[in-house]
Formats: structure tokens, C-alpha cells, sequence
């Protein structure tokens, strides 16, 4: 019962993230450090092993490293290269690939609707919480694609592996 609660609340906070992003171009610090450290308490109960423990851990600083090297090419946002490693400490690396994979599809995705959403919907005429996304020069909340690969992942990692969709 408690494991299915922590991963239900992952699963909000993803997609609370994704939310504030459409709305934002923005994932505050706040909601990425909640993310990470929620990660604490849900290993403490699930008690996994330091084996499983350990993987997770390596793939969050694995994830982070990566993601700040993206950041500073220019690839993702602060907010996206901090939520990434948060999500990995929760997936770990059994479901590195299916994230990964399902974050890159839906990031492509997201991209061209974006593109195609500005040449055909004027920001003015948009849904007040996808003004700022809609607007010409601004970013693709990536947000989206992270919270969208990280549900399809689930399964795949045996700390969230307790919803079954």
C-alpha cells in the first residue's frame, strides 16, 4: 500500500511538473528538489537492497552529469537537466532505455506540435496556461516528454514497478 502511495505521488508530481511547464517554460528547484528527495523515504520503505539502492543512486549521477553537460551545450533547460536526474533516481537503470527511448519520441512529438501549434494558433487566441509556450522564440516545455517517459518507464523499474497501467 505505502509503495503504491510513493509511486502515485511521483507520478503527480510528474506530471505537475509537466503542467507548470506548458504554463512556465519553467520546473522550479523546489518541485525538482521534492522530486529527488521523495526518493529517500520511498527506498527506506520499499527496502530494496543497497544493491537496487545503489543502481538508482549511480543512475541519478550518471543522469546528472549527462544532463549538465546538455544544459551547458545548450540542449535542455535548467529545470529539465534538474528534473531528469531526479526522475532517473526513482526509475534507476533497468529502465534507463525505456525512458530515454519514450522521452526522445515524445520529445520529437512535442517539438513538432509545438512548431506546428505557433504557425497556426495565434498565442493571443490560446488557452490562457499555453500562452507562453505558443509564443514565437520561446522554448518546448520539455517537461512534457520527461513526465511522459518516465510513466511509460514505471514498469520497468523494480521501485515503481507497484502501479501496473
Amino acid at each position: 500500500m505505502i509503495p503504491a502511495l510513493f509511486a502515485s505521488v511521483f507520478i503527480v508530481l510528474c506530471l505537475y511538473a509537466a503542467v507548470k511547464d506548458v504554463e512556465t517554460l519553467t520546473i522550479s528547484n523546489g518541485l525538482n528538489a521534492i522530486i529527488a528527495f521523495l526518493f529517500i523515504p520511498a527506498v527506506i520503505i520499499t527496502a530494496p537492497g543497497w544493491d537496487v539502492a545503489g543502481a538508482h543512486l549511480l543512475a541519478g549521477l550518471a543522469a546528472f552529469a549527462i544532463s549538465v553537460l546538455l544544459f551547458s551545450l545548450g540542449v535542455f533547460g535548467g529545470g529539465d537537466a534538474k528534473m531528469i536526474p531526479g526522475v532517473m533516481l526513482w526509475l534507476g537503470p533497468a529502465a534507463a532505455i525505456p525512458f530515454m527511448t519514450a522521452m526522445a519520441v515524445l520529445g520529437g512529438l512535442l517539438a513538432l506540435t509545438v512548431i506546428f501549434a505557433r504557425r497556426f494558433v495565434p498565442a493571443h487566441i490560446a488557452p490562457a496556461f499555453a500562452r507562453e509556450t505558443l509564443l514565437p522564440g520561446n522554448g518546448v516545455p520539455y517537461g512534457v516528454a520527461i513526465a511522459g517517459g518516465a510513466i511509460y518507464a514505471m514498469p520497468f523499474s523494480p521501485l515503481l514497478s507497484y502501479l501496473n497501467f
